[in-house]
């Protein structure tokens, strides 16, 4: 048996109150009893905000406050170097069950009690019948989104249903198997969608939807298809072979994560934000300047802000350069004209390397000689050349992903509409490529849907070379996939599922060292950076040992290597 919440957090329900705009803009916090807050429309709807603002914890740009998830993978080097710092320690591979941050085991369980407190007394609550339903779903599918972020990090957890445990209450302590998590979270997902609204009225939009709940069902069903959880667990035997996924492949798993994604197309409700003839690519960079778009299947909603643009900018910009692009991920971006650069037809030339690139690139990676808009509102370049006015990069680049084209922390600049996205449908396009690959090969569907990307992004000519084999097009999924969903939490995840992560974060990863010569032109020269260590445990993250200890029966299992 062990004890999963603290006292605090077992507290009575945390109340997030409502302000002008949207229903997930944060104010106070309050502290009340179950029949002051279900007696009252107002506090029980604040309820279920509390419950949402969370939700994007995990995937922020600076969940380990000066980085993120970019930091502790092959994407970014931070800034701010601490051993203390946790993206530190998962890139020198000195993580451990003792010094890991505990961020997700009790919030996602806290959470989760919220949730069932809120299920248990909304039936009596003043709200009318139909609004009970419709917050029933939102409520369910947020217990939902909880496990998949416990289920993602950990493998199997507890599942503790719809019980509602005190602070002194003796709690299973015996973690589900995968399979009993993966069966639960897509069931909770089917049961939301079932009654919940395709869109939510202007007034409540960034609610949750039908289309996020099947949404979250493609993505947890494309884990579970994934070789990591597939029958390649790192567990070699005993309990924790069927706790840390499945304990047998089955390809028929891949065809359920394909279906899946096609349910969420077949609502018709989503399409990709493209606009080439502004400029090539440009749809790609606009959406994520959008509150409101076609593509934002869930957001983090937030008010108007410079969040990312303080974060990223360099400092002649007034921003903090918190994080700094690795040459690896720039080498994936390919040419405009589709071609890798790797491929002597492509025109690359490593003398002018940023010229004719993807599109994508310039919206997503700040290089020398990139123009950004400056403290006198006007465009001029950025330099990361060794010396630069502009401050110093540890990579030669900065993260200009998300960031709006308008705007710069600083006084008098627009603020940014900008929410967060957590899913859009281009993930949902690519989720469904790479199922319907790994089951089949590359059929024309698969070919299709790899191409709709791909044309979005403003290359031509954007179709894919003919007579692709299977491994072949899994390798154009997998960097499309690491290029057009960038800075968004998925890179870190993606290499453990794939189980290449001790390839892909087990090496130097390098920067470009720029050079600027006296007649004003520049070198390039590719540098080391940082050896990253990885090691077979760090596919899973380790139970905080303190959760652990709770365990007074040593039920509470560990994950295998910690």
């Amino acid at each position: 048996m062990t004890k999963i919440f603290s006292p605090i957090l077992l507290g009575l329900l945390l109340i997030t109150s409502c302000k002008k705009g949207d229903f997930l803009d944060q104010t106070v916090t309050n502290t009340l009893n179950e029949q002051s807050v279900f007696s009252d429309s107002a506090r029980t709807m604040d309820a279920l905000v509390g419950i949402y603002a969370d939700i994007g914890n995990f995937a922020a740009h600076n969940r380990f406050s000066t980085s993120g998830l970019a930091a502790a993978s092959d994407e970014a080097e931070a800034s701010l170097i601490s051993g203390a710092n946790e993206f530190i320690k998962w890139a020198t591979g000195s993580i451990s069950a003792i010094n890991t941050n505990n961020d997700v085991w009790p919030v996602c369980y806290a959470n989760i009690r919220r949730v069932n407190v809120f299920l248990k007394n909304i039936p009596n609550s003043p709200l009318s019948a139909p609004l009970q339903t419709r917050v029933s779903g939102e409520a369910r599918f947020l217990r939902a989104w909880y496990y998949f972020q416990l289920v993602k990090h950990f493998g199997g957890v507890i599942l503790v249903g719809d019980n509602i445990f005190n602070p002194d209450d003796e709690l299973p302590g015996k973690r589900n198997t995968y399979e009993e998590c993966v069966n639960y979270i897509t069931s909770e997902c089917d049961g939301s969608a079932n009654i919940l609204p395709l869109v939510q009225p202007s007034e409540n939009y960034g609610r949750i939807t039908k289309g996020a709940c099947l949404a979250l069902k493609a993505r947890m069903l494309l884990y579970a298809a994934s070789p990591l959880f597939n029958g390649g667990g790192i567990a070699t035997g005993g309990e924790l072979k069927a706790v840390t996924g499945y304990p047998a492949a089955d390809n028929q798993r891949w065809l359920k994560a394909a279906q899946a994604a096609e349910a969420v197309q077949n609502l018709a409700i989503y399409q990709l934000s493209e606009n080439n003839t502004t400029a090539p690519g440009y749809g790609f960079y606009i959406v994520f300047t959008l509150r409101k778009n076609t593509e934002y299947i869930l957001a983090r909603m937030q008010p108007l802000n410079k969040d990312l643009e303080l974060f990223y900018d360099p400092s002649s910009r007034s921003g903090s350069a918190n994080a700094f692009p690795y040459q690896e991920l720039v080498d994936d971006f390919g040419m405009k004209n589709g071609k890798q650069i790797t491929d002597p037809t492509s025109g690359y030339n490593p003398s002018n390397p940023y010229v004719n690139r993807d599109p994508r690139l310039a919206y997503s990676v700040l290089f020398n000689g990139g123009l950004r808009l400056d403290r006198n509102n006007k465009l001029s370049p950025v330099y990361t050349y060794i010396g630069s006015p502009d401050g110093g990069s540890k990579t030669g680049y900065y993260v200009l992903k998300m960031l709006d084209a308008a705007s710069i922390n600083v006084a008098g600049f627009p603020n940014t509409q900008r929410s967060f996205p957590l899913m859009r449908y281009a993930e949902i396009l690519l989720n469904r490529a790479e199922a319907l690959n790994e089951f089949q090969g590359p059929t024309t569907v698969v070919y299709d849907l790899v191409a709709t990307i791909r044309k979005r992004a403003g290359l031509v000519p954007f179709a894919l070379p003919a007579g692709l084999t299977q491994d072949q097009m899994r390798q154009y999924i997998r960097t499309e996939r690491r290029i057009e969903l960038a800075y968004e939490e998925h890179r870190f995840w993606d290499v453990r599922r794939w189980k290449i992560a001790e390839q892909t974060d087990n090496r130097v990863l390098n920067g470009m060292q720029v050079t600027r010569l006296a007649n004003g032109t520049f070198t390039y020269q590719v540098v080391p950076v940082r050896q990253h260590y990885f090691r077979p445990a760090m596919y899973l993250f380790p139970i905080p040992q303190s959760e652990i200890n709770k365990s007074a029966d040593g039920s509470l299992l560990q994950n295998p290597g910690w």
